[in-house]
């Protein structure tokens, strides 16, 4: 046989097999598993179970290589990326590299404002948190969504809306400030459908966040901020750091100087792939409805980032459980203690460590380093932990228990033992230096804030019970008053779920009635009602000038109050439509007055549906009766207002002007005009408002956008802070009565 033709088969097989071998037998380093923010471990790392195929045992060179390919990718990403770091050296925006904690707090908490006193409460708000994990670096403070689109204020008019005003805000913020946190506010993109800013969006906020001396701004559910909001920031004079609440792309990394970090937590801790392309560069990661913090954490301080450590997610409270509050509190001390390690452009993450599920990132910086410690498994481990090699005069110390440890010789190596708790966290700190009084005194605190294991905190997570306000009976009367219907009593199926955008139904979302063991979604009950008496149409601007004339009421927070209205007087043809921008305050100041209430929510929607169920107050159609389904029934005005998707609000219709919407009762104008107030609900950190019926203003461009519905068993939810803040073009109200000589009481007919 030819020789050429007995090597041919030979050099293919050669070939198949060098093409089946990994990629750095071919000259070619490691390859990187990358996934959004996150580059992934070496594939021989993960644990194979038997049935997945004979083990893979890492070769003990396997950590070298993947660094070096790590660092081949971030010299080449940089070339690729022009990169240029120069912001994260400005002054004003070094803080964000050491803003390890920062939770996203609603203007509606109660610990940052008082209702009763009218006043910011940020000292309180802090000593709580400080109590609690160990207090916080920077706070997110969210004015804005779930409420934005109930009427046509944009993202900034929101906040300029909280109490006191651009001055207010700002003297918060100076609050914080007093104790060294940093303030961030968030901008919103999406909000393209209510008012349109009379400068560009990039000006627009650059000019109000030095209006109130903030300190950053969170890039709503965008990915990655544009150059040109930070520019814009930076030519007013008052630069701000930008932190995208995504960033899969990491082209923007050399302007957003921080980032949201919503990761996929893997057995084994990833890379985030930002921070490996600029040390300096802070994470704060956020999985906001997880229940248990242990991911955040470890993942957080594995990577020398942060946590956002947000518990109240648009009203609804995800408290920190015990055990993941003080493992926050040790955390965040290791990390601010030992900041400027953190940012070493020599980080080594995956460092070797003895045992498996135990994983370390190495930040060496000068003769000294640091290494952040993760515990993995769900056991604590003891002994043989980790070896370097041996350097004269090198000390190390324990950072979690606040101990030195005395190394055992190997050869040329240091062997390193301690002990690690079940998911628990380890610092130890390499220097040949004596301890500064500071580092001593660490120490001593981390000794004493230790002493007492994790697994002695629990780990139970418990929603927070609500409660609804009680505002009493009327002045009750036999007969229906002039303008009211009157509602017969009896048993009532009451069905109605909240129309949240997000949450699922975890405990703790929406309301809790007086019958529920917790706050959820979804609600039914059947109830005994007692007669009562409606107003037939919703309060109009001439009945409230009425009120106003005779009863010389001036509310003490005049905030937007009437807002529509030009120097107090009703605008021109709006006498009979309903009266808005006026807080649930206001109407129940105007229900006392009249001799009436606020309707409960169940009274609302037994006089809108009556006992058959229906879905609207006409019936289950919400077709007009011609059934052409061509015609957008939002925009046939048969039974209410046509929709309105302007930018501007066009003003609510007159409440007599739909009479084919009438529920079984005949009480008018029930739905698609304006929403209507009826019950509060509050917590310890949050009072709500349950509001009915939905309303003509549809913001377009975003599902973000407080969400409408006319349907009789859906329900609005919406956030109270204060009456400049509550009130709406989008919100009205209609008073019930009390008939005399019965309670009114409701009481369960039936239990479920």
């Amino acid at each position: 046989m030819d020789q050429a033709m007995t090597k041919t088969p030979l050099r293919i097989a050669l070939l198949l097999s060098l093409l089946a071998l990994p990629a750095t037998f071919l000259g070619q380093d490691i390859q990187l598993g990358m996934k959004n923010q996150q580059i992934f471990a070496p594939g021989c790392m993960n644990l194979r179970n038997a049935w997945e195929g004979p083990p893979v045992v890492c070769p003990p060179s396997i950590h070298e290589r993947w660094i070096k390919e790590m660092k081949r990718w971030r010299d080449e990403r940089r070339i690729y990326l022009a990169y240029d770091g120069k912001r994260y050296d400005m002054p004003e925006l070094k803080w964000a590299q050491s803003s390890f904690i920062q939770p996203q707090v609603m203007v509606h908490d109660r610990y940052l404002y008082d209702p009763a006193s009218g006043h910011y409460t940020v000292d309180k708000f802090l000593e709580d948190l400080d109590r609690r994990y160990g207090g916080v670096d920077s706070v997110l403070i969210w004015s804005t969504y779930p409420n934005m689109g109930v009427d046509d204020r944009n993202q900034l008019q929101m906040l300029e809306s909280m109490p006191g005003g651009i001055v207010g805000v700002k003297q918060m913020v100076d609050d914080f400030h007093k104790h060294g946190v940093k303030v961030l506010f968030p901008m919103m993109m999406w909000d393209q459908g209510t008012s349109k800013p009379e400068k560009s969006w990039p000006d627009a906020i650059a000019e109000v966040m030095k209006q109130i001396n903030a300190d950053g701004i969170n890039g709503d559910t965008q990915n990655g901020v544009p150059l040109g909001f930070i520019e814009a920031a930076e030519a007013s004079g008052h630069p701000l750091v930008f932190e995208p609440e995504v960033s899969e792309d990491d082209t923007n990394v050399a302007w957003n100087l921080s980032t949201w970090g919503q990761y996929e937590f893997t057995s084994i801790p990833a890379v985030d792939k930002l921070k490996w392309l600029e040390p300096r560069h802070m994470v704060n990661i956020s999985d906001r409805w997880a229940l248990d913090k242990t991911n955040d954490l470890q993942f957080a301080f594995f990577n020398g980032v942060g946590w956002e450590s947000w518990e109240n997610i648009w009203g609804i409270w995800n408290g920190i459980n015990s055990r993941d509050a003080e493992a926050t509190r040790r955390v965040s001390s290791i990390e601010r203690e030992f900041a400027k390690f953190l940012v070493s452009p020599d980080w080594d993450p995956l460092s070797p460590m003895h045992n498996y599920g135990v994983y370390a990132s190495r930040w060496p910086l000068g003769d000294e380093t640091l290494w952040t410690i993760v515990n993995r498994n769900a056991f604590d481990l003891d002994g043989s932990q980790m070896d370097v090699p041996a350097v004269t005069g090198m000390r190390y110390y324990d950072l979690y228990h606040g101990n030195e440890i005395k190394p055992q010789k190997d050869g040329d190596r240091d062997v390193l033992y301690f002990q690690i708790e079940a998911n628990g966290y380890m610092g130890i700190f390499a220097t040949t230096a004596d301890l500064t009084q500071k580092q001593q005194d660490f120490l001593a605190k981390m000794r004493t804030m230790t002493r007492r294991p994790l697994n002695a905190y629990t780990h139970e997570w418990k929603f927070i019970p609500q409660k609804m306000i009680e505002t009493g009976p009327s002045v009750a009367s036999k007969e229906a008053p002039d303008g009211m219907v009157a509602i017969p009593g009896g048993e009532f199926f009451f069905k109605v779920h909240g129309e949240e955008i997000e949450g699922d139904n975890m405990p703790g979302l929406d309301v809790q009635y007086s019958w529920e063991e917790s706050p959820h979604r979804f609600h039914e009950r059947k109830l005994a009602v007692k007669p009562f008496f409606m107003d037939k149409y919703p309060v109009t601007n001439a009945e409230f000038k009425k009120f106003l004339d005779a009863a010389n009421y001036i509310p003490k927070d005049k905030g937007n109050f009437l807002k529509d209205w030009k120097d107090g007087r009703i605008p021109a043809g709006w006498e009979n439509r309903p009266v808005t921008w006026v807080s649930i305050e206001d109407a129940r100041a105007y229900a006392r007055w009249a001799g009436k209430r606020l309707p409960h929510e169940w009274e609302w929607q037994l006089a809108a549906q009556g006992t058959d169920g229906r879905r609207y107050p006409w019936g289950n159609q919400l077709y007009s009766p011609s059934q052409d389904m061509s015609i957008d029934p939002m925009k046939s005005g048969f039974y209410f207002p046509v929709q309105d998707s302007g930018r501007t609000m066009r003003g609510p219709d007159p409440v007599d002007a739909h009479p084919n919407g009438a529920s079984p009762y005949g009480v008018m104008d029930m739905v698609g005009n304006v929403w209507q107030w009826t019950d509060e609900f509050y917590d310890d950190h949050t009072r709500a408002a349950i509001v009915r019926g939905g309303e003509y203003y549809a913001p377009q461009g975003s599902i973000w956008y407080f969400p409408d519905s006319i349907r009789n068993d859906t329900h609005g939810k919406i956030l109270l802070m204060a009456p400049s803040l509550d009130r709406s073009g989008g919100i009205g109200f209609r008073c019930v009565k009390d008939v005399a000589t019965t309670n009114t009481t409701v009481k369960p007919v039936t239990t479920k």
